[in-house]
């Protein structure tokens, strides 16, 4: 019988026909002179000596053994010292179990399923959260805009609280500044996004937007047009690092809700069409809160800059033509539209409301936002070379189906400020007043923010359907605003014109949430999202600001410019998907291996356990190529165009 005595010092005790065996008591001994070892020999009570006495020089026998003079009178009781140490040891040993044992009642593959539950639920909320600051920050900057350009625009404001300082012409900057600087956005673009991250590159953005607006409490040229220009400099970044960070949102709820999957437990690529799904039901959710935006940035006027304007009759007095038979942005519009003047402190509080806003939209990107990659994975997509993320948005223009895309890019551009401009002033404005553009617009913002449901039917129909959907309606109501020309000052019209701008909004709704689903799924590589989206939105900016500088032509010539510019992206866009359907292969530029410096936490290359699904599209592919990137260039569609054909394309392609 074994057994362990805490405070005696006896270690052991074992029976052995008449005797017990020894044990022996080793002491805490960290700085504690009065703990020394003893050793208890057999059941005659022969106390071995170490020198430890009480105060009359006899060997002090230690508390709860038995004495001398006890054990002759009855050995046995060495026999129940030793019982009860083996109890105590016992119950010690199962409170042990109790605290740092498996739980009875714990369930493995349960606790697995909630931990990947709360992960999918952090995805929904980093969807949602996105998707809160794109609205708030596009709603702050279009609604301080729209209030500034028409505060801007009166002549009696700008000789009373400017004087001399020439406001028209520094709007002109500004609008230049925002329009113009985004056509060299290309090449800096995938640099931010690769250096910063993608939520610390929509942080930034955002950041500047709130510059933009905090520049407008002190309205000067050295404040308006620098922070103008900065905004043009983040739009592209901005919006391209939010098409990303949805579509890889989307990729990661797969990876959580299919976690079991082999390919998900190793980190490679997910199989051809397996996150479309996702990706329909998240870009959804996003244009659906996003398209809010334009009613967001008609409240400065609604609560505020309404309470100021002239009516109709003086606004429009010397308009004469409007809707098609207009030039130019509302020839004969008054030049005093305010009946008076707004007091600068309530300027200020409307200011400081759309600041706190701003402020909110980066508060709600740190903090509820979280990451779109694993640390490992940031650093394999930096490291892959700064030259290299400079060239491969060039280098995948030269994929067909990017090229089919680009004039639907360029209608998106075109749609998109044609209605906030040319058709809210020369149609919407010229019939109804200035007072009825922030009732306009709203009517155009709910009616993309609920039609962006409608894209969902992608799930169930073929994935054309939503962009040649969105481009009937579009051509339909260009046809009608070319042969129509409202008459000035006629209120009457307005159900046609509100009805007109609902179904613009619908169409806008399945073009914009038409084309980031399409370009979800048609480039499903991690790799290579962030300078799709680059990309998009680059040519997106480029309309723009060709619209700014048509802002002149007549309104026939706009419209025709914009039916031939859907009908080319509509029939482009039909030439594509038969290509596809024909299994005519594309070309996609090669993306170099990372190459990972050996200094700081970075794991070194030949550790296997790090390898990351940014590596995993071609990892075996990768590892059989040879190094020339020259080779991969000359012939991208057999080196990469067979991991994003199918299968039996790939095969045939040999």
């Amino acid at each position: 019988m074994g057994c362990r005595v805490m405070g005696c010092g006896v270690m052991g005790c074992q029976r052995r026909g008449a005797g017990c065996g020894g044990a022996k008591h080793a002491g805490a001994g960290s700085g504690d002179a009065g703990h020394k070892q003893h050793k208890v020999l057999g059941c005659q009570g022969q106390v071995q000596d170490f020198g430890v006495r009480d105060t009359h020089g006899s060997p002090l026998t230690p508390p709860g053994c038995p004495t001398d003079a006890a054990m002759e009178e009855d050995p046995s009781r060495c026999q129940d010292a030793a019982k009860l140490a083996a109890g105590e040891g016992l119950g010690a040993e199962v409170q042990l179990d109790d605290v740092v044992g498996t739980h009875p009642e714990y369930n493995e593959e349960e606790e697995e399923q909630k931990y990947f539950r709360r992960k999918r639920l952090g995805v929904v909320k980093n969807v949602l959260a996105a998707s809160l600051a794109a609205t708030l920050t596009y709603g702050v900057y279009l609604g301080l805009l729209q209030m500034q350009l028409i505060l801007h625009y009166d002549e009696t404001y700008r000789e009373v609280k400017y004087s001399n300082m020439e406001l028209e012409d520094i709007d002109r900057k500004v609008l230049m500044g925002i329009n113009v600087t985004p056509v060299a956005a290309l090449l800096y673009t995938p640099v931010l996004i690769r250096f910063f991250g993608t939520k610390w590159t929509m942080f930034l953005a955002v950041g500047i937007y709130a510059l933009f607006v905090s520049s407008n409490y002190w309205e000067r040229y050295f404040t308006l047009v620098p922070s103008a220009v900065a905004i043009g400099v983040a739009i592209v970044p901005l919006w391209a690092s939010v098409g990303h960070y949805i579509t890889r949102m989307a990729q990661k709820y797969y990876e959580y809700a299919n976690y079991k999957e082999e390919h998900v437990q190793e980190q490679r690529q997910a199989p051809r069409g397996a996150c479309s799904t996702y990706i329909v039901v998240f870009q959804t959710i996003f244009y659906a809160c996003f398209h809010l935006s334009f009613v967001c940035a008609q409240m400065p006027m609604l609560f505020f800059l309404n309470n100021y304007l002239y009516q109709l009759n003086h606004t429009l007095y010397g308009v004469k033509h409007c809707g098609t038979l207009s030039h130019g942005t509302l020839p004969g519009f008054n030049k005093t539209v305010l009946h008076s003047l707004p007091r600068s402190v309530n300027l200020i509080i409307v200011e400081s409301v759309l600041m706190a806003a701003a402020f909110l939209a980066m508060l709600v990107v740190l903090l509820l936002c979280g990451s779109a990659y694993r640390p490992t994975e940031e650093i394999d997509l930096r490291s892959i070379g700064w030259g290299n993320i400079f060239q491969l948005p060039f280098k995948h223009m030269r994929d067909y189906r990017l090229r089919h895309l680009l004039p639907f890019f360029i209608y998106s551009g075109f749609e998109v400020l044609f209605v906030c401009t040319g058709f809210s002033l020369n149609y919407g404005v010229c019939a109804l007043g200035l007072e009825k553009l922030a009732y306009l617009l709203m009517a155009y913002g709910f009616s993309a923010s609920a039609c962006s449901s409608l894209a969902l039917c992608t799930l169930c129909l073929r994935r054309q359907c939503p962009l040649l959907a969105g481009a009937f309606v579009h051509a339909a109501i260009l046809v009608t605003l070319f042969c129509w020309a409202p008459e000035p000052r006629h209120v009457v019209q307005a159900p046609l014109l509100y009805s007109i701008a609902v179904l613009w909004g619908m169409g806008s709704a399945l073009n914009k949430t038409g084309i980031s689903i399409l370009l979800g799924m048609l480039y499903e590589d991690k790799e290579r999202q962030d300078f799709v989206f680059t990309i998009y939105h680059w040519w997106q900016a480029l309309a723009i600001f060709t619209v700014y500088l048509w802002s002149g032509l007549p309104m026939k010539a706009k419209l025709s410019i914009m039916l031939l510019a859907l009908g080319l992206a509509a029939g482009s866009y039909l030439w594509m998907e038969r290509k596809l359907a024909q299994r005519i292969a594309y070309r996609l530029p090669r993306i170099p291996r990372p190459r990972h410096k050996m200094k700081g936490y970075r794991y070194l290359e030949d550790d296997d356990s790090d390898e990351t699904a940014s590596e995993g599209e071609g990892a075996s592919r990768r590892h059989e190529e040879d190094d020339d990137d020259e080779d991969d260039h000359q012939h991208p569609a057999e080196a990469d165009g067979g991991d994003e054909l199918p299968k039996d394309e790939r095969e045939r392609m040999g």
